[in-house]
């Protein structure tokens, strides 16, 4: 009996260990170090998917400026664009890097809109021949289910302090005098999309306008636009970045600490989701995107 006891303590001891240094390990993963490397090399940040918000990249951003080991960074691009206002503030945090450290852009398969936005204003762009680029353009999708309220019974009434502020609203007609109101402010997006593209490749105004009219580019014919500066490889980008920093050898890839993470965060973010997703919609929220 007591061969058995001892048996399973000794079972129940190593699954508590195992369970705690698994435990250790995710947690490491959540929270992330904010230890600083010794190490001298290449910082690399990443931005995936949807351009929805700036604080992340911006964090990296300026936790790789700090950091006297780290020599540039490579900010490697998959995004097919994204809400207006975050892009430009990456773009304004990306420009402010560049002026300091060098910073080597990397196009993944998708670099477009808001996505070739931010990448604009770095030291050095690199796309794969096949990337999809450019798509210089501003895009505002509306939807009205006004008829569709009427068949089903539902009356709305709105009370407003102006003409304009309901203008885009599903819940009543789009006038002519909305679409253009509205067509101005996306008429200036675009413009300020087109000046920040000139600024950050030192390319003239008129040169750029002439292709910011939403069209999609290859790697290939984005190089010969002047948009990006060679094709190659997230490799060859590191590479690049290496040596522009006066690293010799290869460089050491280094990355930024893990988000920590705040659950009252997260449960806040989830409730903006829900209302920004289907209930802002429905409100009539209107977002103006890069895409």
């Amino acid at each position: 009996m007591s061969k058995k006891i001892v048996i399973i303590t000794a079972g129940v001891l190593l699954s508590l260990s195992l369970l705690f240094a698994f435990s250790v390990k995710i947690a490491s993963k959540i929270i992330g170090s904010d230890v600083a490397t010794s190490k001298e090399g290449v910082g690399l940040i990443e931005v995936k998917g949807m351009i929805l918000d700036s604080k992340e990249t911006i964090r990296q951003l300026k936790y790789f400026l700090k950091q006297d080991s780290v020599k540039a960074v490579v900010l490697r691009v998959d995004s097919p664009g994204g809400i207006v206002a975050p892009s430009q503030e990456i773009y304004a945090e990306v420009k402010k890097f560049a002026a300091k450290k060098k910073i080597i852009v990397s196009m993944g398969s998708l670099a477009a809109s808001g996505g070739y936005y931010i990448s604009a204003p770095s030291t050095m762009i690199y796309a794969n021949p096949g990337t999809i680029t450019a798509s210089i353009g501003v895009i505002l999708k509306l939807s009205n289910i006004e008829t569709l309220m009427d068949k089903i019974g539902i009356k709305s009434h709105t009370l407003k302090t102006g003409k304009y502020k309901d203008s885009g609203s599903p819940l009543r007609e789009f006038t002519a005098e909305d679409r253009a109101m509205l067509q101005a402010v996306i008429d200036n997006t675009h413009e300020q999309f087109i000046k920040a593209v000139a600024d950050g490749r030192k390319l003239p105004v008129d040169e750029v306008r002439k292709i910011a009219d939403g069209r999609i580019l290859s790697g290939e014919q984005a190089l010969r636009y002047k948009l990006v500066d060679r094709l190659g490889t997230l490799q060859d980008a590191i590479d690049e970045a290496g040596r522009q920093a006066g690293i010799s050898g290869d460089p050491e890839l280094l990355l930024p600490p893990k988000k920590k993470v705040n659950y009252l965060d997260l449960l806040a973010e989830g409730a903006e989701e829900t209302f920004n997703g289907p209930l802002g919609r429905a409100a009539g929220g209107l977002k103006m995107v890069y895409e």
